[in-house]
C-alpha cells in the first residue's frame, strides 16, 4: 500500500500516525474482468485506489449498443460514483472492469472516521474532490470544444494505453461519436 501513500503526498504530506489510521481502513478488493461493481441505482459506499486494472464509467442503456461511456480509470487513480458516494443517493451509472482489476477501497463510513480523526482527513478529502472536479470540467470543456477527431487525438496524447485495453466500441462512446465514425477517424489519423 505504499504506493497509495506515494500517491496522497503529491498532494499533501501525512504524517506516521495518520497513515497508519487511514491505510488500516483500506480494503482489497479484487473483481474479475467484465464485473460491474456498482450497479444502476445502488448508493455507492466507496472511493477506491486502482493498484491494477482498468473501469469504465457508463450508463446503462436496455441495447447494449446505446450505452453511453463517459470515463475510465486506470492503474494510481481513485474511482468512484463520486454523486453518488457523497449524496448517499443511488447512482444513476455503473462502474465495471475491463480487465481483472484490484483496488484498494475505504467506505463511507470508515472516511468519516478518517476525516474526524487525522489532520490531513478534511485536507486530503477536499483536494481530492478538487482534482475530481477539475478531470469532469476538462472532459466538457473537451467535449464542447474539440471535434470528434481532436478528442480522440487529444486522448491518446494523455492516456497511450487506452487503446490497447479498451474496446473500441467504448471509446467511440465515450468521443461522443458510432463505431463507423471511429473508424473513419482512425483511418484518417493511421
Amino acid at each position: 500500500m505504499e504506493f497509495i501513500r506515494k500517491h496522497i503526498e503529491e498532494i499533501s504530506l501525512i504524517s506516521d500516525s495518520d497513515w497508519k489510521y487511514f491505510s488500516s481502513k483500506l480494503v482489497l478488493r479484487v473483481f474479475k474482468k467484465h464485473t460491474i461493481f456498482l450497479k444502476y441505482g445502488e448508493v455507492e459506499n466507496h472511493i477506491s485506489f486502482i493498484d491494477k486494472g482498468v473501469v469504465r464509467l457508463y450508463i446503462p442503456k436496455e441495447l447494449k449498443e446505446k450505452e453511453v461511456t463517459f470515463g475510465f480509470s486506470f492503474k494510481n487513480q481513485f474511482i468512484s460514483a463520486y454523486d453518488s458516494f457523497l449524496t448517499r443517493r443511488a447512482s444513476l451509472y455503473e462502474l465495471e472492469t475491463l480487465s481483472e482489476t484490484h483496488m484498494y477501497s475505504i467506505s463511507y463510513a470508515d472516511l468519516q472516521k478518517v476525516y474526524k480523526h487525522t489532520q490531513f482527513g478534511n485536507l486530503i478529502g477536499r483536494l481530492t474532490a478538487e482534482r475530481l472536479f477539475l478531470i469532469k470540467s476538462k472532459r466538457e470543456q473537451s467535449l464542447l470544444n474539440l471535434t470528434a477527431q481532436q478528442h480522440y487525438v487529444s486522448l491518446f496524447k494523455e492516456r497511450s494505453e487506452l487503446l490497447s485495453v479498451v474496446p473500441l466500441k467504448y471509446i467511440s462512446s465515450y468521443i461522443g461519436v458510432t463505431p463507423q465514425a471511429l473508424s473513419r477517424i482512425r483511418k484518417r489519423i493511421y
